[in-house]
């Protein structure tokens, strides 16, 4: 079914610029069997033999090759859903859900949008976990200590921090962050059920869309 429709797809944009299948064949760089074949619904083109077409037709490849995706909303939210490897360690939660994207590029619908934003802020995540001792803490921490000098001084009282040190305080922004990470992958797993459109925050766009 996929292959008859971008068959259809392929012979539809070819008469519409009023060229034979000898000269896509040529632009392409495809023998002219391959051409009929592909029309005829008796192959399933790869990806960079779509790629190929799609130049040659003058179309994006996300055009093309959008006749030949699946709606897969379980795949997708198992692909979202494998982010959660990064409580055995950060970088399995980059790592797996990469793999899983690999995997289905260009064969499932939305695929490349909902990898991209996940693995985007499992990337922006891991940078900040490591950052936590040497910048998040002292600053984070050090507005909680004055804030609360200022409030108590004002009641003629003396702030103690309870006596936390340094890695304690550590410890609490990274507990913090997993709890933050595991709610968003939970919401965003929710969404893509719904089919609505995942928020991942904050995130800087290492892949773009």
């Amino acid at each position: 079914m996929q292959e008859h429709s971008l068959g259809k797809k392929v012979k539809r944009l070819r008469n519409s610029q009023g060229i034979s299948q000898e000269f896509l064949a040529e632009e392409s760089g495809l023998s002219i069997r391959t051409i009929q074949r592909i029309e005829k619904g008796e192959t399933s083109p790869n990806g960079d033999t779509c790629r190929k077409l799609s130049d040659a037709l003058k179309v994006s490849p996300n055009d093309l090759m959008g006749w030949t995706q699946v709606e897969d909303v379980e795949f997708l939210k198992k692909l979202n859903l494998s982010a959660l490897t990064f409580i055995f360690f950060p970088l399995l939660g980059i790592l797996v859900p990469a793999l899983m994207w690999i995997s289905k590029k260009d064969k499932v619908k939305d695929v490349d949008k909902i990898a991209k934003k996940v693995i985007n802020f499992e990337i922006m995540w891991v940078i900040l976990l490591f950052l936590i001792p040497v910048i998040i803490k002292p600053i984070l921490f050090g507005f909680i200590d004055l804030l609360m000098e200022v409030l108590l001084s004002s009641f003629n009282m003396s702030y103690s921090r309870l006596g936390f040190d340094h890695l304690t305080d550590a410890k609490i922004i990274w507990i913090l962050m997993y709890l933050v990470n595991i709610y968003y992958i939970i919401v965003n797993t929710f969404r893509i059920h719904d089919e609505k459109k995942i928020k991942y925050f904050p995130s800087i766009k290492f892949l773009k869309n």
